[in-house]
């Protein structure tokens, strides 16, 4: 993890972890020598955020969620796997007994305060890399987002390829020219950096059964 965000994160950096959970991502971040804003809607993750890393001098957590307008919102709430807890309808109708998805059941909801990334940058900064991992709500963070930092990651399913061919065409419209993939977890980019036309084809051309991974966009 910390050889695959090197390419990204210089120390000092600020970064932005949209999603944060559990935190593993920003113990990566710390590790590299940057500033955190750990962004995590969900209470008791924020909470487990807070024992963490709430001493620490170089993380900042944000009790939010992340969207195209300020307000409030209705996150659907997995109890049994939080992490994939989603404000998607679109999302959790799709993994609905799609293959790999058959246990994952959304059964409780919570009413939590939603803010823009562009809110977070007037509050603390631009960052030089933004992690998106919003389960599903990745295109509705992006929309959020008025200018391109020099570079940022989002979360991607097969079972929603058209989301993240949008999420792909709002990135080029933000100005990032250049994009990459990691599937899973494996921590492991592609070969070679490819334009938004060529990570459209290799998402297209992706099986079913990759499941999920990140794609990685910068803006040289």
């Amino acid at each position: 993890m910390d050889r695959l965000y090197r390419r990204f994160v210089q120390p000092g950096d600020l970064v932005f972890d949209v999603g944060a959970h559990l935190g593993d991502r920003v113990a990566s971040f710390r590790r590299l020598g940057a500033r955190v804003v750990a962004i995590e809607p969900q209470p008791a993750m924020a909470n487990v955020l807070r024992f963490l890393y709430g001493l620490s001098r170089s993380v900042e957590i944000e009790e939010t969620a992340v969207g195209r307008a300020q307000g409030r919102a209705r996150m659907m709430i997995n109890v049994d796997n939080p992490t994939v807890s989603s404000f998607s309808s679109a999302f959790v109708n799709a993994a609905r007994d799609a293959p790999g998805w058959e246990t994952q059941r959304w059964t409780k909801s919570a009413d939590v305060a939603m803010t823009t990334l562009d809110t977070l940058v007037e509050r603390h900064g631009r960052p030089s890399f933004i992690k998106l991992d919003v389960e599903g709500f990745e295109e509705e963070a992006l929309e959020g987002l008025s200018h391109a930092v020099s570079a940022l990651s989002f979360e991607f399913t097969t079972i929603q390829r058209d989301l993240a061919l949008a999420c792909i065409a709002r990135c080029g419209a933000l100005g990032y020219t250049s994009f990459n993939a990691a599937v899973g977890e494996s921590q492991a980019l592609l070969d070679d950096w490819l334009d938004a036309e060529g990570i459209a084809g290799w998402l297209k051309a992706l099986p079913l059964a990759a499941n999920s991974g990140d794609i990685y966009a910068r803006t040289a």
